[in-house]
């Protein structure tokens, strides 16, 4: 089968943003869900992200598991790898990102503490743990350390980056020692890659109409088999997907742009108008124009 839309390029498989300064790639901010937003659609970069929940509980997908947080649990998001962020229905979670580049840990120089270690659990040769949880006997000694961390980035005393390189180190040290590393099989590495693909396509052609039949054929999937595949793997159909794609992309131009509605509406694939701002209303509890 062949799909009448351009095929997504490899190198634009993961999101281009970049969530930290090139002088010091670091950054810690806390989020809300659903105060500031209901979810945090499935996406990937190129820095490792720490999820570390303050308050409530939700749930944050990495890869092809989803895992149900409360209040303490920690996310580790290694770079490159798929993941997500939800809430559970009535429920408010309140937890903290902090986003780190590779480039960080390592010089300019050989290093060989970098190549040997660091660098093989960033580019995914090794894996480790994803979910931390105060249950296991390792707790203390990783909250601590982001606990000592986010003191540095508050108060930033002088040479606070030399403390916080160190407290980072120490982090990465007490990863590489745990023994409950996980290896994805080359089934599921197999499916993780026709999820990047089709979150690729969504992306790319997101101010297009979209069919089943469409994104099925780009995967070489009947129908049948890639209804079946998404709803497996991501716990929501393509459609619910597609959709919370397009509405949050066009959230984001109704804050940043001075598109009229109607052109946001269109840029964000919705043909009619008034069933853009219907499910725009459904989704945020506000109308388009109010979200201005």
């Amino acid at each position: 089968m062949e799909s009448s839309m351009k095929q997504p390029k490899p190198e634009q498989y993961h999101e281009k943003k970049r969530h930290t300064e090139d002088q010091f790639p670091y950054n810690t901010y806390l989020c809300t869900i659903p105060d500031d937003f209901t979810e945090v659609p499935v996406h990937w970069h190129e820095e490792a992200e720490l999820i570390v929940i303050q308050k409530g509980s939700g749930t944050v997908l990495v890869d092809l598991t989803h895992y149900h947080v409360t209040a303490g649990d920690i996310i580790i998001v290694l770079p490159e790898h798929l993941h997500a962020i939800r809430e559970i229905s009535g429920q408010k979670m309140e937890y903290e990102n902090i986003i780190f580049r590779p480039e960080l840990l390592s010089s300019d120089n050989h290093d060989v503490c970098f190549e040997k270690f660091l660098y093989p659990l960033f580019s995914g040769q090794i894996h480790t743990v994803v979910h931390i949880h105060p249950r296991l006997s390792y707790y203390p000694k990783i909250h601590d350390l982001i606990r000592t961390m986010d003191q540095l980035c508050s108060k930033k005393p002088a040479g606070y980056q030399l403390a916080l390189k160190g407290s980072l180190f120490l982090f990465m040290f007490q990863l590489l020692s745990l023994d409950e590393k996980k290896e994805l099989s080359n089934i599921q590495q197999r499916s993780l890659d026709k999820l990047k693909f089709i979150i690729t396509f969504t992306n790319e052609h997101l101010e297009e109409s979209i069919s089943i039949r469409q994104i099925a054929s780009a995967c070489y999937f009947s129908e049948s088999h890639f209804m079946k595949f998404f709803k497996t793997h991501m716990g929501i159909s393509y459609i619910h997907y597609l959709n919370d794609v397009r509405l949050a992309h066009a959230r984001n131009l109704l804050v940043s742009t001075n598109l009229s509605i109607l052109e946001i509406a269109q840029k964000s694939g919705f043909e009619n108008a008034s069933y853009f701002n219907r499910k725009f209303k459904d989704k945020y509890g506000i109308t388009p124009r109010q979200a201005r």
